[in-house]
């Protein structure tokens, strides 16, 4: 069932952790209760973390997709004349067989005229060829009854019989040519009646290419028209992709243009055929656009849901962290955080809560079994364990490895991953820093 959600969309850029980490830095240092450490009177980092969790994620393809309106069409011209009338503009609604465009139709009622002279033609020789055939059939019978007489040669029975076999030829030819003129005149009534130029559906007009007075043919875009109260994201689908991505898998659409607003509908069609060369496919996702939010040409993301991963441990996205010393990808673990300690869903940049206690903080390496957008299924920790999700780059150098954590909740730490960098550099310039 496609449907809309309210949420916060921002793809998590790499900037944001460093902002986070400063931000986390200034903040630990305007609390009261900062400490240095005695050994190297510094002050000890200050990060955030979150328990880690056990269960599954919903694995799901991050695509491209292009907006089109529900049964959108070009409109092309199919004859070749000027433009004498426009009967609408862009963003007109109309219905199906409402007139968009008129052309100058001088030459095509003239063209009409002249089929219909050439069927008079035809239907007058026809006329010519019947009198001419009942002529040569009554001496045919008058020669066969003198032949019966022995009042005349078999010579000249063949004879007649020989012009009759011919006018029966001319006027069946008489015939057919009075058939042709007729569908002339149905063809060149065709191209009259196509000088009106109607819409073949019902929609709202866009993409005017047109103007009184151009000279047009087959090949001239004039419109698009198309239903945008019910539009379509087409996406293309790799050949590997076609193993698990099937028709009524949940598609999430987002979009910057779209602020906070996610999109929901499912894959309702798949091409079995593959295009040559790039050896990918097109599916559509059908999504009800009453509201107007997607227009045709727009570029969105879409996340395909096409199950479940495998049971592991959950963490943010952000917790993992790519060693810049050894390049292994892990996380930071805070093994002497207790789990009594109650997180944090707020934190207001005047009055941040209090960190904990200096704690040890273990680097780890991990295997990602599943990465979803928000979070990922990792193996080589527990659940329970609790995971540094800001402020992992302070660490680097750091040779007792201590830092002062604030326990953060998993809703406040998905939010801060969704968070645009230039709104969190705004926090940051609005803080008073306090130095010691």
């Amino acid at each position: 069932m496609a449907g809309l959600m309210t949420s916060q969309t921002s793809p998590l850029r790499p900037a944001l952790l460093l902002l986070t980490s400063f931000l986390l830095v200034v903040q630990g240092c305007s609390s009261e209760d900062q400490r240095q450490s005695s050994s190297f009177n510094r002050v000890i980092p200050a990060v955030e973390a979150v328990e880690a969790r056990y269960g599954t994620l919903p694995l799901e393809e991050r695509l491209s997709g292009i907006v089109e309106a529900g049964n959108q069409v070009e409109i092309y011209p199919r004859i070749s004349a000027p433009v004498h009338e426009v009967y609408v503009q862009n963003g007109d609604v109309v219905e199906e067989g409402e007139p968009l465009i008129r052309l100058d139709a001088r030459d095509y009622r003239e063209r009409v005229s002249q089929a219909q002279a050439n069927l008079r033609i035809s239907e007058a020789r026809a006329r010519q060829a019947e009198a001419r055939l009942n002529e040569v059939r009554n001496q045919l019978r008058r020669q066969k009854t003198l032949y019966a007489r022995e009042l005349s040669s078999e010579a000249e029975l063949e004879n007649y019989e020989a012009q009759v076999a011919t006018a029966e030829a001319d006027y069946e030819l008489s015939l057919a040519q009075v058939d042709q003129a007729r569908s002339a005149i149905s063809e060149r009534q065709a191209e009259l009646d196509r000088t009106v130029i109607r819409s073949p559906i019902s929609g709202v007009v866009g993409g005017r290419e047109v103007e009184v007075g151009m000279l047009v043919n087959t090949g001239t875009r004039l419109f698009t028209v198309g239903d945008i109260s019910n539009s379509k994201v087409l996406i293309s689908l790799t050949e590997s992709m076609l193993r698990y991505i099937e028709i009524g898998q949940t598609a999430r659409i987002y979009s910057e243009t779209l602020g906070d607003t996610l999109l929901y509908g499912e894959i309702s069609r798949i091409s079995p055929f593959l295009s040559r060369g790039s050896f990918s496919t097109q599916a559509e996702i059908d999504i009800p656009n009453q509201s107007g939010l997607l227009h045709p040409g727009m570029f969105v993301a879409v996340d395909v849901l096409y199950g479940e991963s495998e049971q592991a441990t959950i963490v943010p996205i952000s917790a993992l962290y790519r060693h810049p010393r050894t390049g292994q990808e892990g996380v930071y673990i805070a093994g002497g955080f207790g789990s009594e300690v109650e997180p944090v869903t707020e934190v207001e940049s005047g009055n941040p809560p209090p960190l904990s206690e200096p704690v040890e903080l273990e680097f780890r390496q991990v295997q990602v079994v599943a990465r979803g957008r928000e979070s990922a299924g990792i193996t080589g920790i527990n659940s329970g364990e609790w995971i540094v999700t800001v402020g992992q780059s302070l660490m680097v150098g750091s040779e007792d490895n201590l830092a002062r954590i604030r326990a953060t909740s998993w809703e406040r730490i998905l939010a801060m991953q969704q968070t645009q960098p230039q709104d969190l550099l705004r926090q940051i310039m609005n803080q008073d820093i306090v130095t010691n």
